[in-house]
């Protein structure tokens, strides 16, 4: 035990942690690069890993069932990519006509607007001109940092598959590796843990391709009974944009309703998109959600959007997806250390007693 005199005060205990978490974060938004592709290929090895086992118990050589699984996994992947490419070029096709019609729907709500405020259009027009003259000379720049940003993406989409082969090939050496980190008495604890997450990362993310699945096809049928056109394309959007908690909902429904004003000719099949989403959500968050994609470990609203707008903040869409996996298996390793037990509940949805909180003893409740 450490002796009371050489115990660091409250002041420089903070500012190292300080300096330890400015350290950590500058690493992740460095190094992203290296990082985001790495935490993807151990996310998804852990999804394929159950696949990877069945192989191993038909007496299959463990390369060969690694090989086979990878082999699958790209087939389905490279299949989606394929659709969405059809379909999206489709699209492109008809982005003309919509152009033409979002440039007319423009004009009206610019004479509306010059009435109803009193403002003259070419004033409107020449402020309109003028930002996007300075929109467009300040990210010249960075445009081509856009395109050399997705260079690197592709190149990530070639290493992530080798990233998976070696994840699951060295599975018990890593896991050996991880354990033995920790002193003797902790490895018991440490390979308890590890095992709670890969079940709850497992569940959760099997539990999300069903969901993406259902949701998908939801949407694609209630726009295609709506009448908007490329229902199958934004309705599989709207479902993997529905991954991305309560930000992604917002942009999922935006989308077909701009297709409807762009296209109909009154707002109703608008309002209809927007009834139908409130539908499916209700549907995901109320079913879907609870007896499919239920996991041990529920992360609160506040934080779920919070580490959603971080994540987008230091990895980009990237982190979108990544953050709320990550921060239930944060949450899980605090619930299973007592110093970091009060942290695991601040990021769950478990509401205390509020008379418990008020210091009223539940017994004096009914007087």
């Amino acid at each position: 035990m450490i002796s009371e005199k050489y115990k660091l005060p409250i002041y420089v205990r903070a500012s190292i942690f300080l300096i330890g978490m400015y350290a950590l974060i500058s690493m992740l938004y460095i190094a992203q690069d290296i990082i985001v592709p790495i935490v993807f290929s151990f996310i998804i090895a852990i999804l394929l890993n159950p696949v990877v086992s069945f192989f191993g118990r038909w007496k299959i050589n463990r390369v060969l069932s690694i090989t086979i699984t990878l082999f699958l996994f790209g087939i389905v992947f490279l299949g989606l990519g394929a659709f969405l490419v059809w379909q999206i070029s489709g699209f492109s096709e008809s982005w003309p006509i919509f152009v033409d019609k979002f440039s007319i729907m423009f004009d009206q709500s610019i004479t509306s607007l010059s009435k109803y405020f009193d403002i003259d259009r070419k004033y409107i027009y020449d402020w309109i001109a003028n930002s996007r003259k300075d929109l467009i000379d300040n990210n010249g720049m960075a445009i081509g940092q856009t395109i050399f940003s997705l260079g690197g993406s592709i190149l990530s989409l070639v290493l992530i598959p080798v990233y998976i082969f070696f994840i699951l090939y060295y599975k018990a050496l890593l896991l050996e590796f991880t354990c033995q980190l920790f002193a003797e008495d902790y490895q018991t604890k440490v390979h308890e843990i590890i095992t709670e997450i890969k079940t709850v990362v497992q569940k959760y993310l099997s539990g999300l391709i069903v969901q993406l699945i259902i949701v998908a096809i939801l949407n694609s049928v209630g726009l295609l009974i709506i009448g908007i056109d490329y229902a199958i394309l934004l309705g599989v959007l709207g479902a993997l944009l529905n991954l991305i908690p309560y930000i992604g909902g917002i942009v999922a429904v935006a989308l077909p309703m701009m297709i409807a004003f762009a296209t109909k000719t009154t707002p109703w099949p608008a309002v209809y998109v927007l009834a139908l989403y409130a539908f499916v959500q209700m549907v995901d968050n109320n079913y879907i959600v609870p007896k499919i994609v239920a996991s041990k470990v529920q992360i609160n609203a506040l934080f779920s959007i919070i580490v959603v707008l971080a994540g987008n903040a230091f990895w980009g869409v990237s982190g979108m997806f990544l953050s709320i996996p990550l921060l239930a298996i944060m949450k899980l390793i605090f619930d299973r250390i007592e110093p970091l037990k009060p942290w695991g509940f601040l990021l769950g949805d478990t509401m205390p007693n509020i008379l418990k909180l008020k210091g009223i003893p539940r017994k004096n409740k009914a007087k």
